[in-house]
């Protein structure tokens, strides 16, 4: 089965592009919304330059991407369906639904923004952001560490890993409120 290399290189080449769309669609829709607060002809413009990006980031790459990546992942386990005993794979399984089910929840805010209706906030977006890191994390440290009692500290791991990141953005945004009040002091 030498042609394995090549699906799971495949697989691992489309599992990046995704998480690449992933990540970059939600900073799309942080200045979508940002945008939203500027003055016109400004805002009409950069929000319909976002739509447009947004629009080829999401159909030309993620979706493909997220597609591929699953087709090369249900292919090894269809060459390879001993990986289906692991314990660790139906924990890694059940983070890449939750994966899916972040995608449709971005899917569904896509939409959104695409018929002017802004829901969220930047700052809830930036955390929202963060959701995608956690399942990258526990996903590569599932696959890496395989082991039973390794992947469970790995996964609190994770979980402490995403509350440290969630407080990060917190202070970024207590940061920037306070650079940008500091600026229209002078």
């Amino acid at each position: 089965m030498a042609y394995l290399s090549y699906i799971k290189s495949l697989h691992i080449i489309f599992v990046i592009t995704w998480f690449a769309g992933l990540f970059y669609i939600v900073r799309l829709f942080i200045y979508h919304v940002e945008a939203d607060k500027k003055e016109e002809p400004a805002r009409s413009i950069l929000q319909t330059q976002y739509k447009v990006m947004s629009k080829r980031l999401w159909y030309i790459i993620t979706w493909p991407s997220a597609i591929l990546a699953s087709f090369f992942a249900f292919w090894m386990l269809y060459l390879l369906p001993g990986f289906l005993n692991a314990p660790w794979m139906w924990v890694k399984l059940s983070f890449v639904l939750l994966l899916y089910g972040y995608q449709w929840g971005c899917q569904n805010i896509y939409r959104q923004l695409q018929n002017d209706v802004i829901k969220y906030s930047a700052a809830k977006l930036r955390l929202w952001n963060e959701v995608a890191t956690v399942i990258l994390f526990a996903v590569v440290f599932l696959v890496e560490l395989k082991n039973s009692i390794n992947w469970i500290w790995g996964v609190t791991g994770i979980f402490v890993f995403g509350l440290l990141l969630m407080g990060f953005v917190k202070l970024y945004k207590k940061r920037r409120t306070k650079k940008s009040w500091d600026k229209t002091e002078s």
